[in-house]
């Protein structure tokens, strides 16, 4: 079951009609234009023709047939446009789109996703997926495996000898370096992990203010100090959860301009943050809303009792939650700052649902769509609302360890003490996501980015919804104690893995391959939802219809249902003829 996303058509085909003018070439483009400006101008001119000898006919003719086939041309372009507009444009009995029309459209604006790659891209991805398994010794026979930590073992494909001579650039993987590059790269700086292994593979990084901002290489190297391939595999495909494998890996590429060293390092360390540091499978998602209920009325631990009630606090109050999707079909998380009071919970809890709010907000994604819109209701703001070590933890997350899940950050109704804070808030920020804010005053301006129907109330809107949380029900989380019925599914699930990466390794040897990939990533991603109810607890979400059975999503029932009922009118009203009428 899919909700209906409202989104203008009419908005949407002059997206569809600017990109089908986008794809003709310049050359096209100015041919075009500047032939029909001339035929336009010769069919206008009205004084009548002089008389003409044959000969000078003869030398006309030529030109006369280039006017028609330009014309012709023209005619048959715009033709091509009337029919993207027609197929497009609103219609009183289609005033929104449904997934399977965004599918469509979002496919046109969303370019290094899976089957829209270009075949450097499609080339960087295979490079990628042939360095995680060389990391995670996938397809290498445990007897003659080489070690992860051996720089040949990891070494990618020759670069441009052009591009290698850059000291801007971090070296490919390389053990020891020759007195030759010693000597030619002097100015650049040595990045190692402290306690790495031996011979662990070492980066160079040179002055060109390009830096580690949050130390994964290091933590690269930990992690392959620290976990065995096999753990590192196996948190790979839990994050991997219901998406396309290769939208994942895509994730990391693009957040590091598809420089694959890059990527992996910031995959790695990701998983050793995900795994060793957050236990946000193990931890966070099993246990979700259900244990913290529990452990609040546990009075034999103070710290966990005190853990469990900041965390069900910032939930009960609706300080942050998600709700609706935008204009694109984003999930939108709305942040009401001035519920927030600095120091009225831990900073563990706020981390934990932190992460928590992150990852539920992927389990609501489908599909093309991949990211997710921020909305910082800043009404009634104040300096007592602002805290700044949440605000950094969140950063670092979507920067760090979620690449390429923000799409959009609405700030709304900032007041004048927030320019201040701003300034030093946009320091902090990859200029990447810096340009991903857009500051609103009102429910006009942001109805630039969310429909105005699905624009809550309480942010001038006029959807009638106010957040009401839901408590968790006894025995709603009964099927993550049939740990029996878990490990038989995770073991059939394991099989698909095993399927994808064998498949996997034959497209890096370049066989065809492709449709069979992405038939497996489709298998997974129904596998996953009969085994979500064992690994992850219910959230609100579930308990309010809006994630259901399957990973369908209904946002808007009441509109759903109001369309429903006005389609059953209509059917109604048009069987109705005139000989039915008295």
């Amino acid at each position: 079951m899919h909700s209906s996303l409202s989104i203008s058509r009419r908005h949407l085909h002059r997206i569809y009609l600017k990109s089908f003018y986008g794809r003709l070439s310049f050359s096209s483009r100015h041919f075009v234009t500047r032939n029909l400006s001339t035929t336009s101008t010769t069919l206008l001119k009205s004084p009548a023709a002089p008389r003409i000898s044959p000969k000078q006919q003869q030398r006309q003719q030529q030109p006369q047939q280039s006017s028609v086939a330009v014309i012709l041309g023209v005619a048959l372009a715009a033709g091509l446009v009337y029919s993207a507009y027609h197929r497009y444009t609103v219609r009183p009995e289609e005033e929104t789109l449904s997934p399977q029309d965004i599918t469509i459209m979002t496919a046109e604006l969303a370019p290094g996703r899976p089957g829209s790659l270009t075949p450097e891209q499609e080339e960087k991805l295979k490079q990628m997926w042939k360095l995680i398994f060389q990391v995670t010794q996938v397809g290498v026979e445990p007897a003659v495996a080489p070690s992860v930590t051996d720089a040949s073992s990891i070494a990618p494909s020759e670069e441009d000898p052009k591009k290698a001579k850059k000291t801007s650039r971090m070296s490919i993987f390389s053990r020891n370096k020759s007195k030759s590059d010693e000597s030619s790269s002097s100015s650049t700086t040595t990045s190692t992990a402290a306690g790495a292994p031996p011979n662990a593979p070492v980066f160079h990084f040179g002055k060109d203010g390009e830096s580690d901002k949050y130390g994964q290489t290091k933590h690269f190297y930990d992690t392959l100090a620290s976990q065995s391939p096999e753990s590192i595999r196996d948190t790979i495909w839990s994050m991997v959860k219901h998406d396309h494998p290769d939208a994942l890996v895509l994730r990391f590429l693009r957040a590091r301009k598809w420089d694959v060293e890059k990527a992996l390092i910031m995959m790695v360390s990701t998983m050793n943050w995900r795994a060793a540091e957050m236990k946000v499978d193990e931890d966070i998602m099993r246990h979700g809303e259900g244990w913290a209920i529990e452990a609040e009325k546990d009075t034999s631990d103070p710290a966990k009792q005190r853990l469990a009630h900041d965390f069900l606090a910032q939930i009960r109050k609706g300080i942050s939650y998600v709700h609706g999707c935008d204009k694109q079909g984003r999930p939108l998380c709305i942040v009401n700052a001035r519920m927030h009071r600095q120091g009225e919970q831990t900073e563990e809890s706020l981390e934990r649902y932190t992460v928590y709010l992150i990852e539920t907000c992927r389990m609501l994604l489908q599909p093309p769509v991949d990211t997710a819109t921020i909305v910082f209701d800043m009404t009634g703001f104040s300096m007592a609302n602002m805290d700044y070590t949440p605000v950094k933890f969140m950063i670092k997350c979507f920067e760090a360890n979620y690449p390429e899940c923000l799409g959009t950050v609405l700030v709304h109704k900032a007041p004048w003490i927030f320019q201040g804070i701003w300034k030093v808030i946009r320091g902090w920020l990859d200029p990447v996501v810096a340009n991903k804010v857009h500051f609103t005053n009102n429910a006009t301006e942001m109805q630039e980015f969310v429909p105005i129907k699905h624009i809550p109330s309480s942010l001038e809107g006029e959807e009638n919804w106010t957040y009401q949380y839901v408590e968790p029900v006894a025995g709603e989380n009964e099927k993550l104690k049939d740990t029996e019925t878990r490990d038989k599914l995770l073991a059939e699930r394991a099989k698909l893995y095993k399927e994808y990466e064998d498949a996997t390794l034959a497209w890096i040897k370049g066989e065809d391959v492709k449709a069979k990939r992405d038939q497996i990533a489709d298998r997974m991603r129904e596998d996953y939802w009969k085994v979500d109810p064992y690994v992850r607890a219910r959230s609100f979400y579930d308990r309010t219809g809006v994630l259901l059975p399957g990973g369908g999503l209904d946002w808007y029932p009441a509109e759903k249902k109001e369309n429903g009922e006005k389609k059953v009118e209509e059917k109604v009203q048009a069987e109705t003829t005139a000989d039915d009428v008295d």
